[in-house]
């Protein structure tokens, strides 16, 4: 059995994420303890409290959900023995959850991952004035036809495709107008659906290249480990150790398409017959569903998903 380690975006948090690992297991404590000392923020009080406004906040939801991912793989390590270096043929991560699986393969420390999140929250969410930009999910298309949408849509504004999620579900990001457009021209083209999303910011689209100098500078001053296992970046989807190049690659990343359909492929490709997602919800269970039909997956967020992964595992 060959196995991949996937973490979370954003997205996926819930008022409560986390509070039973909390409660029941020192490690995961231990993780959110060190979190909050790193951000000097109460932020596990948010996490398991509310209000869930202040848990969207991209600033807040992006190491809340870190964090989550975290305890969860302590948990497992330290209550059941699995260890990541020895069991991940791979790790993956969806935007922010990119960090999540540096953090696990000790590239970054627990403690930097949660401060660089941080910064990459505040500085995504001023990139851009709010209503200036817009994200739209357009389902039934295929990649090719979905960035030829955003292509058409552009009309010297910003549109690009922003998430290769699996095949028929594409999402664009740019300026409102030009995402407007494509929820148009997307229908004329065979789209069974084009929603806008509830999203503060465009996200992973040029707009956010303010973001991006700002994680460039800030990765710069932060030690970066060749992880334990190769990690699969979001904008190669292929598998590098280099710490030079994963430092370049979550920086384009910020502008850049999350190719998450072919990551997904390439580690099924490369014989992973199993994906853990480890952190908040269980979206990713459900696109390695889609995106490698032939391979298992399971969540691993809750003290009693973590006891059926680990059975699974021993096993």
């Amino acid at each position: 059995m060959a196995i991949a380690f996937v973490f979370p975006g954003q997205g996926s948090q819930a008022v409560g994420m986390g509070k039973a690992l909390a409660d029941q297991f020192a490690a995961a404590r231990a993780v959110f303890d060190e979190v909050d000392a790193a951000l000097g923020q109460n932020l596990s009080d948010i996490m398991w409290n509310g209000p869930e406004a202040d848990l969207t906040l991209t600033e807040n939801a992006q190491p809340a959900l870190m964090a989550v991912s975290m305890a969860a793989l302590r948990t497992l390590e330290t209550e059941y023995g699995i260890n990541l270096a020895k069991t991940a043929k791979f790790v993956a991560g969806h935007s922010l959850g990119e960090y999540s699986a540096l953090a696990a393969a000790g590239t970054l420390s627990l403690a930097d991952t949660a401060r660089l999140l941080k910064i990459r929250g505040k500085a995504m969410q001023a990139a851009t004035p709010v209503g200036v930009g817009a994200m739209a999910a357009l389902l039934g298309l295929d990649f090719a036809t979905a960035a030829a949408v955003a292509a058409e849509a552009a009309q010297g504004e910003v549109c690009q495709a922003a998430n290769d999620n699996s095949d028929g579900q594409v999402v664009v990001s740019g300026s409102k107008a030009a995402v407007e457009r494509a929820l148009d021209i997307a229908k004329a083209k065979g789209a069974k659906r084009a929603i806008l999303l509830a999203v503060s910011a465009p996200f992973h689209c040029a707009l956010m290249q303010p973001a991006a100098d700002a994680m460039a500078k800030a990765l710069n001053e932060v030690t970066m480990n060749a992880p334990s296992v190769p990690l699969v970046a979001n904008v190669l989807a292929a598998p590098t150790s280099d710490p030079a190049v994963i430092r370049a690659k979550l920086v384009e990343q910020v502008t850049g398409t999350v190719r998450w359909r072919e990551s997904v492929g390439l580690m099924a490709a490369q014989g992973v017959n199993l994906f853990v997602e480890v952190g908040a919800g269980k979206v990713l269970t459900g696109l390695a569903k889609k995106n490698a039909p032939e391979s298992q997956a399971m969540a691993c967020g809750t003290p009693e998903d973590i006891a059926t992964v680990a059975a699974h595992l021993i096993t």
